[in-house]
């Protein structure tokens, strides 16, 4: 990204982002309460239950990033502060499609999941590496992640095509929206105000290597840590409050089950390292091309990593991606039900 002019963070934009994070909290306890009053009989276990099982849940997807997190931070500062200048862009092709493309396997060297993508994705912008690039490794990167490749090759195989439908959608939707969002007047716009002041804090850190690394790792932790706990108790209370039957309902119709399983992988925010084996419980309820749009959902625009990625690309972003995502997903659902 270029160097922007140095502003300060105010004071009043941290007090609103943390009266949102409340808001959030406290609307989420209210539904469970509303839900509990006005439909007793949707969900079997009680309401004390429910609250302890979101709140399990939210632990478990927390503890299951941290250690990728962790591991995506250091490589950022491995990136950014110990690869010398043009090591990596010496590598890279001078046509800006190529270059995308090259980027969008990049993640094929990177065994982390999607939560550890993003802060390596903010040391590819504070290198220097253009938005639509980055966006195109950021979505492409969880999908041909060589863990991925193995764990859903482990549980599905080459039945139905789903591997395989998995990789080359994962691969097209990242340069998909490489290219649209690289048609944008003003690409550095799609970032938030929040991560263009990081880069200058970065940028202007003095002394060594080690002290800038370290300032990194603290700067980074700071801004993925809050998004990372809040989309994780999101992820847990989610799914409390949406009964799983009402989905597995529809799980025969073939386009239905493509949706239901799609909402199911915004809810559910599991680790793109071992999604696959989640979805296989579902095989025989649902239809392949359901399977195909939860294994590419889920690692893009799950609610966990929706957070994380709103703490360095604009809500309007986020909702472009989701609205690409979703609609591609569908569409490789819908082409994998028709040849299966």
């Amino acid at each position: 990204m270029t160097r922007t002019e140095s502003r300060p963070v105010a004071a009043p934009r941290r007090t609103g982002r943390t009266l949102v994070a409340v808001a959030i909290g406290v609307a989420v306890i209210a539904a469970l309460f509303v839900i509990d009053a006005v439909a007793p009989t949707l969900f079997p276990a009680s309401l004390p239950t429910r609250a302890q099982d979101g709140l399990t849940l939210a632990v478990s997807v927390l503890i299951e990033s941290l250690p990728f997190v962790a591991l995506g931070v250091v490589l950022s500062i491995v990136v950014q502060v110990w690869v010398p200048p043009g090591a990596i862009e010496r590598w890279m092709p001078r046509r800006a499609w190529a270059r995308r493309m090259v980027l969008s396997l990049l993640g094929m060297l990177i065994p982390v999941c999607e939560c550890g993508n993003v802060p390596f994705a903010r040391g590819l912008l504070m290198r220097g590496f253009t938005v639509p690039e980055t966006l195109t490794f950021l979505i492409a990167a969880p999908i041909v992640n060589p863990i991925v490749i193995i764990t859903t090759n482990q549980a599905f195989g080459f039945s139905d095509g789903i591997l395989i439908a998995r990789l080359l959608g994962g691969y097209a939707i990242a340069n998909l929206i490489g290219w649209l969002y690289s048609r944008h007047p003003d690409p550095d716009a799609l970032l938030t105000d929040r991560f263009r002041d990081t880069c200058e804090l970065v940028l202007d850190e003095p002394g060594g290597r080690g002290r800038r690394s370290l300032a990194q790792f603290v700067i980074e932790l700071r801004a993925v840590m809050p998004a990372l706990v809040i989309g994780s108790a999101l992820a847990g209370a989610v799914q409390v409050l949406i009964p799983r039957e009402a989905l597995l309902a529809i799980g025969s119709n073939p386009a239905l089950s493509i949706v239901a399983m799609m909402a199911l992988a915004m809810v559910v925010s599991i680790c793109s390292n071992v999604d696959a084996f989640f979805a296989l419980s579902f095989a025989s309820t649902f239809t392949p091309g359901s399977i195909v749009a939860f294994l590419l959902v889920g690692p893009l625009v799950d609610i966990k990593m929706l957070a994380l990625m709103r703490t360095t690309f604009t809500t309007r972003t986020l909702a472009g991606l989701v609205v690409i995502v979703v609609l591609s997903a569908f569409a490789i659902g819908s082409v994998v039900n028709l040849l299966a």
